[in-house]
């Protein structure tokens, strides 16, 4: 989700999630673990206790692997706190700050009890990381009446999550846990549940739990209804890996910060796309950042759609009307972004007019959305091409949406800078 602030740009969940996005990450020792996710519907209580002596972060290693399931978005109960309280949290490689639910409201909600973890602790308004040298403009503090560190993070939609900041750890068990990471504990937010902030900031998950790689597996859904299906997800090495293709992440100086780039993102070398095989005329240099910024393309998990600047997203709706222009709903914007939607039952039919879609990135590496899954069943019998455009977000990038990697292993390979890509059945991984 996109931060009403001066250096964060959209990471967006498609008409119902919007997340979060703090400096570059540096090599750490790896770790390795895997949770169960399965689908949360996003929409404090007790006296905080604070601690001065916030405790240093050390590597450790984990090996757990567990199934999640996929609707809209992938939702992971972790376990938080000592003893653990499993805590429902959207996966989302757009953000960067993870944090969970403190509050006691009705209709009541899953919430954390501070009061129930020997591990929690308030982060006070002393503390260097709520009064920064230089103010992080992605992690905006304030002081509050009772001199704890207060965050507030407001989203593009209009909502918002704020609470304080605080240490705590996961606790997989008595012999596996995370060291203490700082987490936002909202006592404000119109969500059901919290976010696990993925991205390349130094607030992040990977970044505190001194994680290196991380992968998961989207499977496929063929409707908003009926029994969700079973993907996996890891922390650390995948043992599919050794026939992953990777491209290289992006990476940005703090000389090269522009007022439209995240550059915490994690943002891949994107050249073009095809639609039943037909190479679109689109310039590759829309697929990258220009002076401004403006361009950047991104992975997010976050985003259940894909979404393209205007030059390109002009290109291949060009070609949908070409192809199957009379059928298009006609005045339908779906969420206020996508504007090619069909009605009825014809998705196959439809889909196989339109063709395969697929994006081109460097190396020849590519994403093919096969012709069956081009169209997302957006309810109310409508369906949609699964893109949108950028622009009606107030975004100036380029989104690659969940949507777009079902049956797909994504690798973020931290260490050697890069994002690996492997086709698979993701409801067998």
């Amino acid at each position: 989700m996109a931060l009403c602030s001066p250096v964060s740009l959209f990471s967006l969940l498609f008409a119902l999630l919007l997340l979060f996005s703090a400096s570059s990450f540096a090599k750490h020792d790896s770790v390795s673990f895997s949770f169960p996710l399965r689908s949360l519907p996003l929409s404090a209580g007790k006296p905080l206790k604070t601690n001065p002596k916030l405790r240093s972060l050390s590597s450790a290693s984990y090996n757990v692997k567990w199934p999640f399931k996929y609707s809209m978005a992938l939702v992971v109960s972790l376990p938080i706190g000592t003893p653990p309280q499993h805590q429902q949290m959207v996966l989302d490689t757009g953000s960067q700050l993870s944090w969970i639910q403190c509050h006691n409201k009705t209709p009541p909600t899953a919430s954390f009890d501070p009061s129930l973890s020997s591990s929690f602790y308030v982060i006070p308004c002393t503390h260097p990381l709520c009064k920064p040298r230089v103010p992080d403009f992605t992690l905006p503090t304030t002081c509050d009446q009772n001199r704890l560190c207060h965050y507030s993070y407001f989203y593009a939609d209009g909502t918002y999550a704020e609470g304080n900041l605080v240490r705590e750890k996961l606790t997989f068990s008595p012999s596996q846990t995370t060291p203490p990471l700082t987490l936002g504990c909202a006592t404000e937010s119109r969500d059901a549940g919290g976010i696990l902030g993925m991205n390349l900031g130094r607030l992040s998950f990977p970044s505190q739990a001194k994680i290196t790689k991380f992968s998961y597996c989207v499977p496929t859904r063929q409707s908003r209804s009926g029994n969700l299906p079973t993907g996996s997800f890891y922390l650390g090495n995948n043992p599919n890996s050794g026939r992953f293709r990777y491209v290289s992440m992006l990476t940005f100086s703090q000389s090269q910060r522009m007022p439209n780039l995240d550059p915490l993102a994690y943002t891949v070398p994107m050249q073009g796309i095809r639609i039943g095989g037909k190479r679109l005329n689109i310039n590759p240099s829309v697929f990258r950042p220009d002076a401004g910024g403006s361009g950047q393309t991104m992975i997010d998990s976050g985003s259940e759609f894909t979404f393209l600047v205007d030059e390109a997203y002009d290109r291949v709706r060009e070609e949908v009307v070409r192809v199957v222009g009379p059928r298009i709903k006609k005045g339908y914007v779906y969420g206020g972004v996508a504007d090619m939607c069909f009605d009825g039952s014809a998705r196959e039919s439809i889909g196989r007019v339109i063709g395969d879609v697929v994006l081109e990135f460097e190396k020849g590496v590519e994403i093919v959305v096969p012709k069956e899954r081009v169209l997302a069943d957006v309810g109310g019998g409508v369906h949609c091409v699964g893109i949108g455009r950028s622009e009606r977000l107030g975004a100036a990038s380029n989104i690659i949406g969940n949507i777009h990697q079902q049956n797909l292993w994504v690798e973020f390979d931290l260490a050697n800078h890069r994002v690996g890509f492997g086709e698979a059945d993701c409801s067998r991984s």
